[in-house]
């Protein structure tokens, strides 16, 4: 497959087979040209929100994208000939439903089933509300998605040039007002900085809700360490045509192991994008925090908003709340009602406190915050402790990098006093591998009781409250032009393997965080060797969850007995994700050993926030 980057270049990338979207795991409900009216109090699925209002929606439209390629998209929109505002969310997974849903999570991720109508896309807004509220919804199955042709892409230019051929389209339609944004979470919040950085004449504002903006850096490989297991997670629940497929970032994940052309089209171009965005964030996701607070500082738009919260990503996507703010700010720039939006606050920020009360949107002047004072805590290796003063006195610490035990090393800082770090924080190591020519570290920052012990939180699926960073030691030279004291930035255009006995310093960024701590609350940092080819665990159950449909009229009124078909019910992803063979290898074998006091001036740099009133 041929792929062209945002300097106009082109590079080749390998596809790899996706699963057939006639394949039960693919949860697809069928080619259906054609247009329906969605009656009032209707209902889609059980127990599912009836309708609030008529819903007029039109299937399996086609939309020709500029190279002839035919891809197929969902429109939900008013029952009336206005001409209405779009919302487009742009995704694999399946106009509806498809392989990922929000029933296939336990506890339903914590969001109540009657929280949306079911008719959304997942991770997708609800066409039910947005509908009821003056907009139209377009839900496409991107390039290689189901029936559409081509191959799925993984993100880069082309696949925001895609997404730019769709608005344009949109913006064209009889029913369209000529303004269109775009809205969703993850993977849907990730398309809009591809998207909005290809300047598509009718993209009047974006809502990215927690989602990366560097593929390689944030995603496949953390700083140089590969972490193939999500994304083949993804691509093994993509599902396309029989001549379709799915670009395949795992091999290319071998191929291509250093920052090239490649990967370079795999970060959005943040600084073009110019419309005004309502962007969120969260500490404790694991693959999001960052890209979305990159967006956040980058993007060139002067009329843009953050909200960092304490929940989880979906269920705070579909808070109501959330969505009443989302609409205001729609509202504001898709129909230009004069509403207040400009008055919002344009940083708000939650601190989370395990085991306590979180504090959630604050109102600070920008993010990182400007009175942050960033603070070194030095690493003592005689005493596993953090020291607020440099240490004399030079030693070292090792652990066994492929072993069951004594196989990570612990430093902790008994907090002094009341202290909030919320921001960026940075660990400075200096580093060697006996055994080896590398090394693939991983660093953790928690909050942990007076005696050492976790506290007992209940967290969201995936999430944990830590910050954590990565880097592998052959890919630790900066470039010195993006790096700051606090957020070091690495080149990796090449590697540097260790020779024997070489001692180096590392600097590894360490994802933003907010904790609140109380005097005597300790604060643990924890060093270890990260192993690769660890099967990545989502926050799906294990079996898929059964839909059941009805067969006629897309939706029924309450009380009918209509004859209904099942959809799901396997494997989550088919179970495809057990074979490991083709993903990357770690590098770590036998000790590492970290160095500090005297000379090796390893420490961690706490973010400290001023105390406020």
């Amino acid at each position: 497959m041929i792929m062209h980057g945002h300097d106009g270049s082109t590079f080749t990338v390998p596809v790899r087979k996706a699963m057939l979207y006639t394949d039960p795991g693919a949860r697809y409900t069928g080619y259906h040209p054609g247009k329906l009216v969605l009656k009032k109090g209707s209902v889609r699925l059980k127990g599912y929100k009836p309708l609030p209002c008529d819903i007029i929606l039109e299937r399996d439209v086609p939309v020709k994208l500029r190279d002839g390629v035919t891809i197929y998209t969902d429109i939900f929109r008013p029952n009336d000939d206005e001409k209405h505002p779009a919302i487009m969310a742009m995704s694999p997974y399946g106009k509806e439903i498809g392989s990922q849903w929000l029933d296939d999570t336990p506890d339903h991720a914590g969001i109540p089933v009657d929280a949306t109508s079911g008719l959304q896309k997942f991770e997708g807004p609800d066409p039910a509300y947005w509908c009821d509220h003056g907009y139209a919804i377009i839900n496409p199955d991107v390039r290689g998605a189901y029936r559409s042709e081509g191959y799925i892409l993984f993100f880069g230019s082309d696949y925001g040039r895609d997404g730019k051929d769709i608005i344009e389209w949109a913006a064209q339609q009889s029913w369209c007002s000529g303004k269109c944004a775009m809205s969703g979470n993850s993977w849907l919040a990730i398309s809009q900085w591809f998207v909005a950085a290809e300047h598509p004449d009718h993209l009047a504002a974006i809502a990215p809700w927690e989602g990366l903006s560097d593929c390689w850096r944030e995603v496949a490989g953390r700083d140089g360490v590969p972490m193939p297991s999500f994304v083949k997670m993804l691509s093994d629940s993509f599902s396309s045509a029989e001549e379709g497929g799915v670009e395949d970032v795992v091999s290319t994940m071998n191929t291509h192991p250093i920052q090239d052309a490649y990967w370079t089209d795999k970060a959005a171009a943040l600084e073009e994008i110019e419309v005004p965005a309502y962007i969120v964030a969260s500490y404790t996701n694991p693959i999001h925090t960052y890209g979305t607070l990159e967006g956040w500082r980058r993007i060139a738009s002067g009329e843009k908003w953050l909200r960092i919260h304490n929940t989880g990503e979906w269920d705070d996507y579909y808070n109501p709340a959330h969505t009443e703010e989302l609409r205001r700010f729609f509202d504001h720039y898709l129909k230009g009602e004069d509403n207040g939006w400009e008055k919002t606050p344009h940083v708000r920020v939650s601190v989370l406190n395990p085991g306590g009360k979180d504090t959630v949107d604050r109102v600070e002047q920008d993010f990182p915050i400007p009175d942050t004072k960033y603070t070194k805590l030095y690493l003592n290796t005689v005493s596993h402790r953090l020291e607020t003063n440099p240490v004399s006195s030079e030693g070292d610490v090792t652990y066994h990098s492929d072993g069951k035990f004594h196989n990570k090393a612990e430093f902790s800082f008994v907090m002094p006093e009341d202290t909030e770090l919320t921001g960026y924080f940075k660990c400075r190591l200096w580093v060697a591998a006996p055994d080896s020519d590398d090394m693939d570290l991983m660093v953790k920052v928690e909050k942990r009781q007076p005696g050492g012990r976790k506290y007992k939180i209940k967290t969201g699926p995936g999430m944990e409250i830590a910050a954590k960073g990565y880097l592998r030691v052959s890919m630790r030279a900066l470039d010195e032009k993006r790096s700051t004291e606090w957020n070091p930035y690495h080149s990796m255009l090449h590697m540097e393997k260790l020779k024997p006995g070489e001692i180096v310093p590392v600097d590894i960024l360490i994802w933003p965080m907010g904790l609140q701590f109380a005097k005597g609350d300790q604060l643990v940092l924890t060093v270890s060797a990260y192993k690769t080819r660890k099967l990545w665990k989502g926050p799906f159950n294990i079996r898929m969850a059964k839909v059941q449909l009805p067969k006629e009229g897309y939706t029924y009124m309450p009380g009918s007995e209509p004859e209904m078909y099942t959809i799901g019910g396997g494997s989550m992803f088919g179970g495809s994700n057990v074979d490991t063979s083709d993903l990357p290898h770690d590098v770590n074998k036998g000790r590492h050993v970290i160095y500090a006091g005297g000379r090796y001036d390893s420490y961690l740099l706490i973010p400290v926030i001023p105390e406020r009133k």
